[in-house]
């Protein structure tokens, strides 16, 4: 572990295809996240910020460039170290929940421990310490279809949690749900970046992305802007 940034990307390009039909999404990325930070991810389509959230989530490589992680060079590490890597220190939340739609929230929120070969007590303790991070415990018996769309984004994030992650990446947490269930998830994802949890969020929604601490705005490939989110003093 290392005192500088969490993450850094530096001059990241990204090509895809070859020849006459190569793309390059990325041109030269330069981004540095502190631990702890809840950043805001945006910028209009195809402007890079979906491969460079792929990059950071250690589900893609860059074609150049250096990406570190608690000051290990990722690009470096085999496929199976990045995995490892994934595993152990990244959580994920996406837009659609992806519950599985015939089991408990509990179970839900087990499967990734479940993924590690965890006995069933640890698995079962450690999900419940988690649904209860996120307010849900008393819901633990109830499946999907028996919660709220609020409710299901939390058992989503609960199930990210439960391998306490150093990182958590949201894509488009709140882009299922209603202005209320929405300002409810931003408030949790929030609070537990205060925890000491790096949430890094991609999302289109300006009024949602004010809740982070710090807005990265993508254009053509390249980072255009960075800015102190706005309502930040508001919900602290």
């Amino acid at each position: 572990m290392t005192d500088g940034p969490l993450i850094e990307l530096e001059g990241i390009t990204k090509t895809f295809g070859t020849g006459a039909a190569a793309f390059q999404a990325l041109k030269g990325v330069d981004l540095a996240i502190q631990g702890g930070d809840f950043v805001a991810i945006m910028g209009p389509s195809g402007s890079g910020k979906s491969t460079t959230m792929n990059i950071l989530g250690c589900l893609d490589t860059p074609t150049s460039g250096t990406f570190r992680f608690h000051g290990v060079e990722v690009q470096a590490l085999t496929r199976d170290q990045r995995s490892l890597l994934r595993r152990r220190y990244l959580g994920f939340v996406f837009q659609g929940f992806n519950l599985l739609a015939r089991t408990t929230a509990l179970e839900n929120v087990e499967l990734p421990l479940l993924y590690r070969g965890e006995p069933k007590a640890a698995r079962r303790k450690a999900a419940e310490r988690s649904l209860d991070k996120v307010g849900l415990l008393p819901w633990a018996s109830h499946t999907p279809a028996e919660l709220s769309g609020g409710q299901q984004q939390r058992v989503a994030i609960a199930r990210a949690l439960v391998t306490d992650p150093d990182v958590l990446l949201a894509d488009e947490p709140t882009g299922n749900l209603d202005t209320e269930r929405s300002i409810e998830i931003m408030e949790l994802l929030s609070d537990l970046s205060r925890t000491g949890i790096t949430v890094l969020m991609v999302t289109h929604e300006e009024e949602m992305a004010e809740f982070a601490r710090t807005i990265v705005r993508f254009r053509d490939g390249l980072v255009e802007n960075v800015e102190q989110g706005a309502l930040r003093e508001v919900i602290t």
